[in-house]
């Protein structure tokens, strides 16, 4: 039978957006379907996005050479994408990485240290002694060290590059249907996607739904993943305080445990006006099975305890917040137990998956949506795109 298209995109945000990028240089045909972000959050029913923000830190440096290459490769085209779009979504401030001094040859920073020099990237290590000199912002530990990665680092705008994956990838052809895809059904011939109370055919599916991805009938099975709450802070910048923080590159403290990391965002200014800087982490327990639940708590403000807890250690970190208001909101975090993303196809030979952000892909969203792509294409991914770790894994 005649299809609608050949093939369709489910998700609008940072996979999703980018694989109908790429994809529009391989084929003709194609179709992103998702919602734009809602106007009033407090007020919305229906899905949500962990993109709605301006700020997520990038740099290469990490202990996985998996997802060191997937940043790497997305960093490298960033220049490329805000060319052709007119749309700027990165700023170039680096990113330092400090913690306690490494004890053994398989703590984290090691394994980052060996990543980083299989993909050139050029990682400044800064001794103790310097540390608190060359980042007066900081009040770290006196015995942590320093790793500092200049060029290739710094923090993207999730939302702006969002709207030009999408505006690159509609100049490239692609049909953009601003709606909630509520079910995809093999129907033996091809896939069918109903949106509202319309269908759509397609000979093959990517749902890049993200958190949302097991929420309506969108797979065939589940995905083995852990849909986790997350809150953020976000202090207040004056301009007294951003002669202290304003020419800070984002910053990542990390604990004993790599869990008890805190992430810092440098002050960007948001639509309301206001500049803000924002930190989080990544101990919260809290988890969603229901759409329902996962909707309320994208609702509200996140949670109050683990607010107050951010707030401690940022004043502990950075005193010359004191006198800054703090505010809090909510986000997700979609975990896999691969620890991988999950790029493949479900049961069906029609319908792929592409979801797993692991609370770090925001950075390799270009490249994971450009593995997506593949995938339709193709049918699969070869071991330079490290196909075989990025099986999905079922409920």
């Amino acid at each position: 039978m005649a299809v609608d298209f050949r093939f369709i995109i489910i998700g609008r945000g940072m996979m999703g957006a980018a694989a109908a990028r790429h994809l529009s240089s391989m084929a003709d045909g194609i179709a992103l379907i998702g919602p734009r972000e809602p106007e009033q959050r407090n007020a919305h029913e229906g899905i949500f996005a962990s993109h709605y923000d301006e700020a997520r830190i990038t740099r290469t440096f990490d202990g996985n050479l998996a997802w060191g290459s997937f940043a790497a490769r997305a960093l490298d085209r960033y220049g490329e994408i805000e060319a052709r779009s007119g749309i700027s979504f990165y700023s170039e401030v680096g990113c330092l990485f400090t913690g306690p001094t490494v004890k053994d040859e398989r703590d984290y920073i090691n394994r980052a240290l060996t990543v980083s020099r299989t993909l050139g990237s050029d990682i400044e290590t800064i001794a103790p002694s310097e540390l608190r000199q060359r980042f007066s912002y900081l009040a770290v530990d006196p015995d942590f060290t320093g790793y500092f990665e200049r060029k290739r680092a710094g923090h993207i705008n999730p939302r702006a590059l969002v709207r030009a994956q999408t505006r690159l990838a509609e100049q490239g052809g692609v049909a953009l249907i601003e709606a909630t895809a509520t079910s995809v059904r093999d129907a033996g011939s091809h896939v069918e996607v109903t949106v509202g109370d319309r269908r759509y055919s397609a000979e093959r599916v990517l749902v890049a739904a993200g958190g949302f991805s097991n929420f309506h009938a969108l797979l065939p099975r589940p995905v083995d993943t852990r849909v986790l709450a997350r809150t953020v802070a976000f202090y207040e910048i004056g301009e007294r305080e951003m002669a202290t923080f304003g020419d800070m590159p984002s910053t990542i403290v990390l604990g004993d445990r790599e869990e008890d990391h805190i992430y810092i965002l440098p002050p960007v200014r948001y639509p309301d006006g206001k500049t803000y800087l924002k930190l989080g982490g990544d101990t919260e327990a809290l988890s969603f099975d229901r759409l329902e639940d996962v909707g309320a708590w994208f609702r509200s403000d996140g949670n109050a305890a683990e607010r107050d807890n951010l707030s401690a250690i940022a004043l502990q970190l950075m005193p010359e917040l004191a006198s800054c208001p703090v505010t809090s909101a909510p986000c997700v975090a979609n975990f896999t137990p691969t620890g991988y993303p999950y790029a493949g196809y479900t049961q069906s030979p029609r319908i792929a998956v592409l979801t797993g952000g692991n609370f770090v892909a925001a950075k390799s969203s270009d490249e994971l949506g450009r593995l997506g792509a593949v995938l339709l294409t193709e049918g699969q991914l070869g071991d330079a795109d490290f196909g075989s770790e990025l099986m999905p894994v079922f409920v």
